[in-house]
Order: C-alpha cells, then sequence, then structure tokens
C-alpha cells in the first residue's frame, strides 16, 4: 500500500469519526422539549393517560385500515409495479415498526412539551376565542396547523440543519403507503413546536376532537401510496399521491410541499397538479447521500436502519 493509499484511508478514517453539532443542538432541543413533557405529566399524574390518548390518536383502528387497504390497492392499481417484499416495502416496514414503538409517544410528549413551554412563555399568543363557535374555531385551527406544518415542511428543505433529518424521507427509491413512517424520529421536533403555536393560540382551553386528529394523519399517510391517483377535483384542495410523488422527485423536491391542502404551495407559487394519466417519475435523491436499501449491498435491514438513523450525527465532507 503507497503513501498516499494510506493517507486517503486515514482521512476517510476521521471523517467517519466526524460529528455534527447541528444535529446534535436538534437532538438536545427534543431532549428538552420532553423532559418539560414528561415532568409536567407526571406532576399531574396524567402520564399514562395522556401516551395512550396518543396511541389512539396515532395508532387508530382507522388508519391501520387505511394502510392495510391502500396496500392492497397498490397491487392492483400501482404506479410502479414492483414484489410485495422489495427492498424499498421492507426497509420501510421496520420504520413502520419503529414509528409505533418511538414516534408515536415521541409525538404525544413533542406536543405536551411544546404547548407546556408556549403556555409558560408565550401566554400572549392566546386569542379571546372562548365565545367563538365550535363550528368555525376547529376548522381553522386545524388549517392553521396545516399551515405551520407547511411551514415546517418548507424549513426541512431549505435549512441544511433540518434537511439533514428529512432527507432520510426523500431517499426512498420504491415510494408506497409505508414510506409515510420512514422518517428520523428527530425530525417531527420543528413540525411539532410550530404546529402548536395555532392550537395555544386559538384553542387553548378546549381540546380538538381525536377523530379530526386520525383524520388529518390518514390524509397526510395516504399521500405516499404507490398509486397515480389525482383525486380529480378535489386534488386541487388535498394532497393526492400524484400530487406528492412529485416532490419525492429528485429535481422537484421544492415544489408540493403540502402536508394535506395545497393552498400553500398555491400561494407560495410552489404548486405543480399533476395530469391525469401522467407516467410515474422516480424517486428517491440523485448520489445517494443517505444509505439507502436499494445499494448492491446494503445489509440486514435492522442494521441498515440503524445507519440511517445515525447518518445525520456524522459530519459530511
Amino acid at each position: 500500500m503507497t503513501i498516499s493509499q494510506v493517507q486517503a484511508r486515514a482521512r476517510a478514517a476521521e471523517d467517519r469519526l466526524r460529528l455534527c453539532a447541528s444535529s446534535f443542538a436538534i437532538a438536545g432541543l427534543t431532549a428538552l422539549i420532553l423532559w418539560v413533557a414528561v415532568a409536567d405529566l407526571l406532576r399531574q399524574g396524567r402520564l399514562e393517560t395522556v401516551l395512550s390518548a396518543g396511541r389512539a390518536e396515532l395508532a387508530a383502528p382507522a388508519l391501520v385500515a387505511l394502510v392495510v387497504a391502500t396496500g392492497i390497492c397498490e397491487r392492483i392499481w400501482p404506479a410502479e409495479r414492483r414484489p410485495v417484499l422489495a427492498r424499498g416495502h421492507v426497509q420501510d416496514a421496520c420504520f413502520l415498526a419503529l414509528h409505533a414503538i418511538v414516534v408515536i409517544p415521541l409525538m404525544t410528549l413533542l406536543s405536551v412539551g411544546a404547548a407546556t413551554l408556549i403556555g409558560s412563555y408565550a401566554r400572549w399568543i392566546e386569542l379571546p376565542t372562548g365565545r367563538w363557535p365550535g363550528w368555525l374555531l376547529v376548522p381553522l385551527t386545524i388549517v392553521a396547523m396545516d399551515a405551520a406544518n407547511w411551514l415546517a415542511h418548507y424549513a426541512d428543505h431549505r435549512l441544511g440543519a433540518l434537511w439533514r433529518f428529512h432527507a432520510l424521507h426523500h431517499s426512498q427509491e420504491e415510494l408506497s403507503v409505508l414510506t409515510s413512517f420512514r422518517a428520523h424520529p428527530l425530525m417531527h421536533t420543528t413540525g411539532f413546536l410550530l404546529a402548536t403555536i395555532p392550537v395555544v393560540a386559538l384553542m387553548p382551553t378546549r381540546p380538538i376532537a381525536p377523530v379530526l386528529i386520525t383524520i388529518y394523519v390518514c390524509i397526510g399517510t395516504l399521500q405516499h401510496a404507490n398509486l397515480r391517483w389525482t383525486f380529480g377535483p378535489v386534488g386541487r384542495v388535498l394532497v393526492s399521491p400524484a400530487y406528492h410523488r412529485l416532490h419525492h422527485a429528485p429535481d422537484t423536491q421544492r415544489v408540493n410541499l403540502g402536508v394535506v391542502l395545497t393552498i400553500w404551495d398555491v400561494l407560495a407559487g410552489r404548486a405543480r397538479f399533476p395530469a391525469r394519466g401522467d407516467a410515474a417519475g422516480r424517486t428517491g435523491l440523485d448520489g445517494r447521500p443517505v444509505p439507502v436499501e436499494q445499494d448492491e449491498a446494503p445489509g440486514p435491514a435492522v442494521l441498515l436502519l440503524a445507519g440511517q438513523l445515525a447518518e445525520p450525527f456524522r459530519a459530511r465532507g
């Protein structure tokens, strides 16, 4: 081995050991919010109750049924035909397990912690909505939440520190309904912080009905399906699988950022509506900056999952 080869290997080893400070800062912020949530819920004796309620909202039977039904539709009318046990499906199933075990309680506690912090240090954002009728206040709050989620998604694509976590979601080259769960747990921190603001501002003393949260989550899950569905005229308002697939194309990731509603893309000039019958374009990231299962030798799914979760903390050259 030549001296230059030894030096190259040494530099590569050093690069693998270098850490990304911004990713650890986001992890620290997440830990702070979780600590606030757990401390507050333990003080009230409501920790298990709130976690159970979160599971009921975010893992409701309706969501499970939607995922199963959509998976069947993907076999009958796929945008891209592929085996049931395609690498992408298997890997995203691992993320689904992680979502059920880790991410759902994390989301629940992030909501509680964010609300506690905002209520303690920014109570001035609460609006006098106590006498507003529910038929007006609840839809307004959900629409405002969707705007906050759009803003968080926009930030994920514009800020390098956030993109490091969000890139994992975009690395999927075999999109399916299970890709909805392919996300780094720390990707949710900024989204829940922003989405909590309209809830605290508009409904500080009223809870949103769990069924509405479940419906919102279901619509946001369907958009990743391996289907050509455009939703017809409704697709001008709600994000469809065909609409969102354009967002996952390597060259159009800064369009179609909508989570449930398309209006924010329209207002920002970032809406690109698909035509019925359009060919399904490829998805994923050019150059594969994130480890993916479509590599020649990806290794066992669980080990690859660990590598994908660790990747944002490694500094890139």
